[in-house]
Parts: structure tokens; C-alpha cells; sequence
């Protein structure tokens, strides 16, 4: 079974031309989609669903970096371990307490601006983690990687805190 890179004709690798990719899940979209198949047997309107759905699919993990960086890693056989290994440097750590505590500090304050601030200097730490993922994954060295994107993994869902705290603010 080709991969999703493969299905796009796209290479193996983490630094995609995201414009390419639009323009391959288009076509493959035109080639697969449903509609094309109103007058066909059920068995061909199945198959051309599940190409359609298997093409949306890749095309949601390609367009990601995040989840492209997973997939990289899942085809070298590689387990990210997210749920078992939660170790991460201490240097990293130390910045999350300082991060939490800045978070924790805007609710209780209800201070917008400071709230503000943090989601800008977390997303500019999850953008910076993400170029030294990259790299990474561009040597090939996958184990490096999957430490990486746990790391932003956890950025990530501190963004998504840090919003959902703005929002319900």
C-alpha cells in the first residue's frame, strides 16, 4: 500500500511545498470523488468513497507539520511514545513551570494583555521547536525527532489552554 507521500507524489521528507500538495489532493480528489460515480455500481461508489477518504486523510496528515512529523516517524518504525514517556530536559521543564505559573497568574487576573503575551511567546517556542524538528528529521535521525515532537506536542496544547482560558475570559 503507497504511503500519503506516495499518493501525492510528494517526497519522503518533512519540508514539503504545501502549494503542491494542494494541487496533487485536488487532482486526486477530481480522480476519486464521489460524485463522479452517481451512475456506478455500489461496489465502485465504495471504493471511490474510501480513495476519497483515504485521500483526506493523508492530506490532513501532509498538511500538518506536527502530524507529518509523526507520520515520518510511524513509517521509519519508530514509537513517539507519547502516553509512556513523558521525560523531557530540564531546561525545557523549567520553562513550562515558568510558563504555567504566568498562565495561571493572567486568570486569576483576568489580564488580557499578559494572557496575550504568553500565547505570542509559546507560539514563537512551538515555531523555533518546530525548525529544529525539522532539521532533524531532514538528517534522518528520527529518535531525536520523536523526543522533538512530544516536546511540541506539549506547546501545542498549551497554546490550546492558553486560548481556551482568552476565550473564557
Amino acid at each position: 500500500m503507497q504511503n500519503h507521500f506516495d499518493l501525492f507524489n510528494l517526497p519522503q521528507q518533512f519540508s514539503i511545498d504545501l502549494a503542491q500538495l494542494d494541487r496533487a489532493f485536488r487532482e486526486v480528489q477530481s480522480q476519486v470523488h464521489p460524485d463522479r460515480f452517481v451512475q456506478s455500481g455500489d461496489a465502485e461508489k465504495r471504493v471511490a468513497m474510501q480513495w476519497a477518504t483515504r485521500a483526506n486523510e493523508a492530506y490532513q496528515t501532509l498538511k500538518k507539520p506536527l502530524k507529518r512529523a509523526r507520520y515520518l516517524c510511524e513509517l521509519e518504525g519508530v514509537d513517539l511514545q507519547t502516553e509512556s514517556n513523558t521525560s523531557m530536559p530540564a531546561d525545557f521543564l523549567m520553562q513550562q513551570m515558568e510558563w504555567r505559573e504566568s498562565f495561571d497568574e493572567a486568570k486569576k487576573t483576568s489580564a488580557t494583555e499578559s494572557m496575550d503575551r504568553l500565547e505570542e511567546e509559546v507560539t514563537l517556542a512551538l515555531k523555533k521547536q518546530i525548525e529544529k524538528l525539522s532539521s532533524l528529521l531532514d538528517r534522518k535521525d528520527f529518535l531525536a525527532a520523536a523526543k522533538e515532537i512530544r516536546a511540541c506536542l506539549f506547546l501545542e496544547k498549551f497554546i490550546e489552554d492558553i486560548a481556551a482560558a482568552a476565550e473564557s475570559a
